[in-house]
Parts: C-alpha cells; structure tokens; sequence
C-alpha cells in the first residue's frame, strides 16, 4: 500500500453521534468531557459531528467538551452539511457551515462533509452549488478537507467521484455485516473509492451497536478464537484493517465504551490472516440472520408525521428475531410506544424510506412488527 492523504491520523475516530445522555435527555456533559479527556491522552485526535446530530446538540456539545478546553491545533474536528435538513433551499444550506462555525466555536473545520448523500438526493448539492461553495470556503481557510458521507450506490458514488475528481475524502459505511449486502453495498463502494483513489472515513463499524452484540453463533465464533476480546473488537479492527483508511469513527456513548474501544485501538495492530479467517466465519453465520438492520440513527423519525419511534420499535422486534426473547421483545416495544405512535399508526407516506441509509423497507418493517407486537 502506498503513501495516501490520512494515513498519519490515529485508526481510531470520536464519532458525537451517539452521546451520552441524562435521564432528562440531555447530554450528559460531565461524561462526554470524561470521554474526551481518555480519548485524547491516548493521542488520538479525529472527532466527526454534523449539522444535524441532535438537533445541533451534539456541535455545541464538542464545544464544551473539546473546543473549549483544548488547544485548537490539538485535535482536528469534521462536521457536515445536509441539504435536505430544515429550510430546503440554496441560502439556508449555505448557511449551515456558519451555524456550524458559531454553535462549536471552531474557527475552522479541518475536515468538512457533504452529508448524507443519496439516490433522492445527490442531485440537489449541485443544484444548490454545494460543491463550489465548500472549494470557496477552503479557500478563506474555513475548511481545511472535504469530501462527502455517502449511502447509495457504487454506480452513483463512481458518478460523483467523476464528476468530482478533486474530492479529497469520502466517508462510508463499512463493517463485516455489510460487506457483501446488496442493499448497503459497501465493498462495491469501497472499490469505487479506492480505483478513484480516495482516502476513507468508516462510519458504523459496529453497525449501530449490532455488531457490539451479535446473535450467539457469531458470539460463539468470535469467543472460540479470544475470549478476551470484545465483539465490537472485531468489528472496529476489521475495519481499520483495510487499505486507505483516515480514520474509523466509533459513536460511543458512555465511559465503558470509550475504554473498551481504547484498550485495542490505542496501539492499533491490524487483523492477522487467522483472525480475518474467523470474521469470514462470522460473516457466514450472519447471512442467514433475519434481523432489521436499523443502525438506529434516527433520520426516519424526524420528519414522521405520526412520531413513531421507528429505530427503538425495530430494536424490539430484533430481540425476537435474533435472540428468540419474544415476551422481552413485546415489553420493549410497549415502552418504546408509549405516548407515540405504534407500528399500526404508519400510514405509509413513505418519507422514513426516502432518508433510510440502510435502504430498510420500513413501511413493510413495520407492518411485520405491528402483526407480531399485537
């Protein structure tokens, strides 16, 4: 493998996805700032926010848990731009980078994402002149990087990179659950980004938390090979361990987490051929796996005109599928539902599916979870 943009940085990625939270729903600071703290003495710098990660929580949160008690030029911060987010229109777009700038207190992003791109939506960052505006904005030393995060297909990605050749990153959706589904694509995309020589950003290495708790024969392959290792090892690892890679960002949300994630990545060391020998083994056992692959990231539930708490009803019904825990499943699914909308309350407009990035058929899902959850 020869030399690339990124591969100085650390393997290891803050993601501010998922933070932790207080039982009022808050941030929990007080952690997040412990978290930060562990992060960085183990000399790893790369933390990846965005616009609209908890309603714009999550960037004021890396103000106060980073920005605001570490030196600027200790650490390197991303955040992105998502067209499709609030007021859809050319101006209000543009104005997400400022936002972004005034809510972290940054000065400048060193890395800086169109966010989210899409079959439905890809088209609207070059109606919106998108592309032009972030190659401005680096100019007057706003942003360092940028690049785009992307969840459609290698056809469509190969479309963009060529149209776009001067792209110096992309950030995609790469862990060993995925790796050959049709619906997420990842190692087509993967092969897109590497025959147009981009560097990679990996989000949901552990899919969400799936892979951190995989159903038992997977647990069981796993263990036979370290029983000291945890499962979300496996998945972080594997992904750091292709070619290419900036960073793969870890969306942890607690301490316990964080020292985990720590403890194999802070002196990473790749996957040996006996250990990649073992993920094949896990990835095999996982074809036959009957489980929504929600990775609960919450974009279906902003815009559902009958607030249903679709990744936690999902969360619920995969109890059952992949564990067999069908009454835990229902009480789940009673406490997700109550005082929102149910599985029965959809009416199909079709709007979760449209900002899906795992392409769930989420009408379809939850027609199955209101007939089981009965």
């Amino acid at each position: 493998m020869g030399h690339y943009f990124g591969e100085e940085t650390p393997k290891l990625g803050f993601g501010l996805m998922r933070l932790p939270k207080e039982e009022s729903g808050k941030i929990d600071l007080e952690q997040t700032k412990e978290m930060v703290d562990l992060f960085m003495q183990a000399g790893l710098t790369y933390f990846d926010t965005a616009y609209v990660y908890d309603a714009g929580e999550s960037e004021r949160a890396a103000k106060a848990a980073l920005v605001d008690r570490y030196p600027r030029e200790s650490y390197t911060l991303a955040t992105k731009l998502c067209a499709w987010a609030g007021e859809d229109n050319e101006e209000a777009a543009k104005q997400q980078l400022f936002t972004s700038l005034e809510r972290t207190g940054a000065g400048y992003f060193d890395y800086y994402l169109l966010h989210a791109l899409q079959a439905n939506n890809y088209k609207k960052y070059e109606e919106y002149h998108l592309w032009d505006f972030v190659k401005e904005q680096k100019e007057k030393g706003l942003i360092k990087h940028w690049g785009f995060s992307f969840h459609a297909t290698p056809e469509i990605l190969d479309e963009i990179l060529t149209d776009h050749p001067d792209v110096e990153f992309v950030q995609l959706q790469l862990n060993y659950a995925d790796w050959e589904n049709p619906d997420v694509a990842a190692r087509g995309n993967y092969e897109v980004a590497r025959k147009h020589g981009k560097s990679i950003v990996i989000i949901e290495p552990v899919k969400g938390g799936a892979l951190a708790a995989p159903s038992q024969e997977v647990q069981a392959i796993l263990r036979s090979a370290n029983e000291q290792a945890s499962y979300a090892s496996w998945a972080i690892r594997y992904a750091a361990s292709l070619e290419n890679i900036i960073t793969v960002l870890s969306g942890m949300s607690n301490l316990e987490q964080m020292k985990d994630n720590l403890s194999y990545m802070k002196a990473f060391r790749p996957l040996d051929a006996k250990e990649q020998e073992i993920i094949r083994k896990a990835q095999e056992a996982m074809n036959g796996s009957k489980a929504i692959p929600c990775t609960a990231c919450h974009y279906c539930t902003a815009g559902c005109p009958k607030q249903i708490p679709i990744p936690e009803i999902f969360a619920a019904r995969n109890k059952q599928l992949v564990w067999g825990q069908l009454e835990e499943g229902k009480e789940q699914y009673r406490k997700a539902t109550a005082g929102a909308g149910d599985a029965a309350s959809c009416i199909a407009c079709g709007q979760c599916e449209n900002v899906c990035p795992q392409q769930i058929k989420v009408v379809e899902k939850l027609k199955e979870c209101a007939q089981n959850f009965v």
